[in-house]
């Protein structure tokens, strides 16, 4: 008989934990959720006023055997899975299965897996939150509803095999608004004119650039222009007309939120956002480390709160003043997001002590990465501002004004330790202008004109997605990774180096959404529900009802749709390729990894074959037709259509018109490294499937002559 059974959801967390509680104890993993919706129908009696149909999952008979073995052995029993609103859920099931009273105090959290932090929670436990388990609930029955009802109209229309979500549609619908934005942007052409001076006593140089006329801002957008200003320049004398100076602070960025630490460590360390949860999850279980054991390095992972303890705040102050001085430590406390459930503090490190540094062999070169950055961000939270000295500098040339701005570091503060960086920006850079005078005479080394062109917006990258849909009150911090690894393995949309690009089949799919179901699957609705859950784990709404109120008009919008489209066909695109076996002109058909051409004679002629894309910008060596093509990791390049024949025209990067051909050495390795990998694991797969043939064939005579 065990005084205490402990049960979490991850054999890692357990190992921590273990060491914590003394006597008679065992701690125990329920490896995640052990209960769910079935997979193979909807699992919701709609009539029985939308009640879950839960069952065991499949596969953890012998774990929950095992579970209720030790419940039935141990005096007590507490639920510890993860602080949270799945992590409720898991305690509720697990309640459920081990036959708990849900009013029984079994319930235990901690935002941290530290001795401290244990203790606290098996002393204090509470009964299982049902209104942060309903909240969940009513996001899983929404969910598997959507799903459920919207899904088999796009199997009708587009494919078998396909899913909505509700989230991950909005998503989508955000990655192909944004590139149809792209698609339709019209470059606008401007001018630059910049100013090479020098001050005449110390022969220091700096750079202004072309402010406007008579104190009036101008913007230059023609060429004409801008070399009549360049010729009424030429004899022109350079004026100092205005100094001015001053002292500007910037303030450190707050620790991280999950949604932060997502973007910073796509940004910084180039992660994946389901990469940097992962590693994020072990930090906080625990790592095992000399002389303390399994050690949680973490506070919870999961939180849009930027809210600190005292008690970490006053660790932060003694670990900066030691390290770095009392000038550097500045007391200071985040304000979290109105809309934030502030249910954890930020995310930093467990033990202050414990520096990324004095653990960097106990841990892998991802954990290394990640722990300092947490560690350097939380850190440099409590530091002081740093301050820069600024100076903008007004040059005149009769009429004509140039301005110069310029900074330099007085005292850098918390940048000691870290800068936070900014989507698609290089490191800040500091512009020097020398100690100018007001009214003296600068000396002109250089004037030059550079003409640009407006870029449409950035595609969105995970970082960048995330922090869109943080903004936008869509999900929630558990829910940003998944639904970016959905999307992805649903290829709706791939990702080109960093970026997030939409599929045709990701086009196709939001298309018959956004036609079909755009009340449903939209920023503002989806924000909405967001905001209904919050209401429900807040206890001021009724979970059903909140399910009630969506399912009665949505009902209505499915049967609809099912009846317009139910004699509507998706008519096919014709190419202008002939099948070579029947003579009719081939069609283009979506699959699995995207387009290929089919015969529209199908079943009578099988023909098909792949879609190979061209671009309309001929091959900057050749003039001959480039193709876009797709690595194995379904990165795109670019090929000319005679390549290797005649022409070896082969880039990362789309050809413009006009351009002069640059051999891409880069592209060229790496492509041809690929393929011959490619042709390798072909060759290795044929001669495997023609090992186990005679294999299968001497097994099958030697079967024979047995049996003569």
């Amino acid at each position: 008989m065990v005084d205490k059974l402990v049960i979490v959801e991850s054999p890692a967390k357990a190992n921590t934990i273990k060491k914590f509680l003394g006597g008679k104890s065992k701690v125990v993993a329920s490896m995640g959720h052990i209960r769910d919706l079935p997979k193979s129908k909807l699992g919701i009696d709609i009539e029985n006023n939308f009640e879950p149909q839960y069952i065991n999952i499949r596969g953890k008979a012998s774990l929950i055997n095992s579970l209720k073995k030790d419940a039935k052995e141990a005096k007590k029993v507490y639920l510890a899975t993860d602080p949270d609103r799945e992590g409720e859920a898991i305690a509720w099931h697990l309640a459920y299965i081990l036959g708990i009273d849900v009013n029984d105090l079994c319930r235990v959290t901690f935002n941290e897996i530290t001795k401290t932090a244990v203790k606290n929670g098996i002393e204090n436990p509470r009964k299982i939150d049902l209104n942060l388990t309903n909240a969940q609930q009513a996001r899983r029955v929404l969910d598997r509803i959507v799903g459920y009802k919207i899904s088999p109209v796009l199997w009708k229309k587009v494919k078998r095999g396909l899913s909505a979500g509700r989230v991950q549609s909005v998503a989508v619908k955000l990655i192909v608004d944004r590139e149809e934005e792209i698609e339709k942007f019209i470059p606008e052409e401007y001018w630059n004119i910049y100013l090479i001076a020098s001050d005449k006593k110390t022969k220091t140089k700096f750079q202004a650039r072309f402010y406007g006329i008579d104190g009036k801002k101008i913007e230059l957008h023609k060429q004409e222009g801008v070399e009549n200003i360049l010729k009424d320049l030429e004899n022109k004398k350079y004026i100092v007309k205005e100094i001015k100076k001053g002292e500007k602070r910037r303030t450190p960025a707050p620790p991280f939120t999950t949604s932060t630490m997502q973007q910073e460590a796509s940004r910084k360390l180039n992660f994946a956002i389901k990469k940097t949860m992962s590693i994020a999850q072990g930090l906080y279980e625990g790592v095992k480390l000399p002389n303390h054991g399994e050690t949680g390095l973490i506070t919870y992972m999961r939180t849009d709160s930027t809210r600190v303890s005292n008690e970490a705040r006053l660790v932060a102050k003694e670990q900066i003043e030691k390290i770095y001085g009392k000038e550097y430590y500045e007391n200071r406390f985040y304000k979290t997001k109105s809309e934030a459930q502030d249910a954890h503090e930020a995310i930093r490190p467990a033990h202050i002590e414990l520096t990324p540094e004095e653990i960097k062999d106990s841990l892998s070169s991802d954990q290394y990465k990640l722990y300092k950055l947490i560690y350097n961000r939380f850190l440099a939270s409590q530091m002081a501002s740093a301050v820069y000295d600024t100076i903008s500098a007004t040059i005149s040339a009769d009429k004509y004004e140039f301005k110069a701005n310029g900074q330099t570091i007085k005292f850098k503060g918390f940048m000691t330790l870290y800068v936070e960086s900014t989507e698609n920006a290089k490191e800040e850079e500091f512009t020097k202008i020398p100690d100018l005078k007001e009214n003296e005479e600068v000396k002109k080394e250089e004037l030059t004109s550079k003409q640009s062109f407006t870029e449409p917006p950035a595609r969105y990258t995970e970082a960048s997605l995330v922090k869109t849909l943080e903004e936008k009150g869509i999900g929630r911090p558990s829910t940003y990774a998944p639904i970016i690894t959905t999307i992805l393995a649903r290829r709706y949309v791939e990702k080109q180096q960093k970026q997030l690009v939409p599929t045709d089949l990701g086009k196709i799919v939001n298309k018959l959404l956004i036609e079909n179901f755009g009340d449903i699957i939209n920023v503002e609705f989806t924000a909405k529900m967001e905001s209904e859950f919050d209401k429900v784990a807040e206890g001021n709404e009724n979970w059903k009802s909140v399910i009630k109120e969506f399912y009665t008009p949505f009902e209505r919008i499915v049967e609809k749709v099912e009846k317009e489209l139910e004699h509507v066909k998706l008519e096919d695109e014709v190419s202008d390729i002939p099948c070579e076996f029947c003579g009719r002109m081939m069609v283009i058909k979506y699959g699995r990894y995207g387009k290929f051409l089919a015969c529209p004679g199908y079943p009578e002629c099988k023909n098909a074959k792949p879609f190979v894309e061209t671009i309309d910008v001929p091959c900057p060596k050749c003039g001959g037709k480039v193709q876009i093509r797709k690595t194995k990791k379904h990165r795109n390049y670019y090929i000319c259509e005679n390549n290797p024949k005649s022409c070896n025209y082969i880039s990362w990067n789309k050809p413009k018109l006009g351009e002069k051909f640059v051999e891409d050495n880069e592209a060229l390795s790496e492509i041809e490294e690929e393929n011959e990998e490619k042709a390798k694991k072909k060759t290795t797969k044929r001669k495997t499937t023609k090992a186990k043939t005679t294999s299968k064939k001497s097994k099958s005579t030697k079967a024979s002559k047995t049996t003569k």
